[in-house]
């Protein structure tokens, strides 16, 4: 399977040099490239795309506002943020957002290419030092609400929680737990529902503060 790309970025030099590397990857292909996210949002309107490969820093729209609004529009579009910031500021509103990436472009391409296809297969990949910032800011809730939201999981839940925490796909689960994948997305909702948290990413680091991964 071809996984199909779109490229944001307002510097045309990376956005050539993405092209460039893509090119040599036998199942990625890049679809389009624009320079705003404006122009993102018109392009999905117009042809369908797996992955989203987006800046931050882009005229008219920015990366987070239209991370935002493509997954009100277009939720089945898997987002990767490829940026040079990782400050709170930043990393915190992105995964509000909803994005299923966020990586530093001082990333090796290979490893790239690596992140690209874990998000295509329903998996969460987050540079390390953005991940301390999310760490950082799952620190500052209060400790004894946060473990009585833990307390309400059932033990499949948290089995389910524990198997996130390793950053594994809804098929990934089920064939470890022996479930269908029906049942793991019930499990799934239930679990950013009791913890109340956002995504798998927020979920995933809840637990990695509260949970022993054994």
């Amino acid at each position: 399977m071809t996984i199909k790309l779109l490229l944001a970025d307002d510097h045309q030099v990376v956005r050539k040099g993405l092209v460039f590397f893509f090119q040599t990857q036998n199942d990625m292909e890049v679809l389009g490239e624009v320079s705003s996210g404006k122009e993102v949002i018109t392009f999905l309107e117009s042809q369908e795309v797996d992955v989203l490969l987006l800046d931050i820093q882009m005229p008219e729209m920015d990366g987070i506002e239209a991370a935002s609004q493509i997954k009100q529009q277009f939720p089945e579009v898997k987002i990767v943020i490829l940026t040079s910031f990782s400050d709170y500021d930043t990393v915190i509103p992105a995964v509000k957002a909803g994005v299923e990436g966020y990586q530093l472009k001082t990333i090796d391409p290979d490893d790239l290419a690596d992140v690209i296809r874990a998000v295509h297969n329903g998996e969460n990949a987050i540079d390390p030092q953005a991940a301390k910032e999310l760490i950082r800011h799952v620190s500052t809730g209060n400790a004894s609400e946060e473990q009585h939201r833990l307390q309400e999981l059932t033990n499949r839940e948290l089995d389910v929680l524990k198997e996130i925490m390793k950053g594994k796909s809804n098929k990934e689960i089920a064939s470890s737990l022996f479930i269908t994948e029906k049942t793991v997305k019930t499990h799934v909702s239930n679990v950013l529902a009791k913890l109340e948290v956002h995504d798998r990413t927020q979920a995933a680091l809840f637990g990695i503060k509260y949970v022993s991964n054994k």
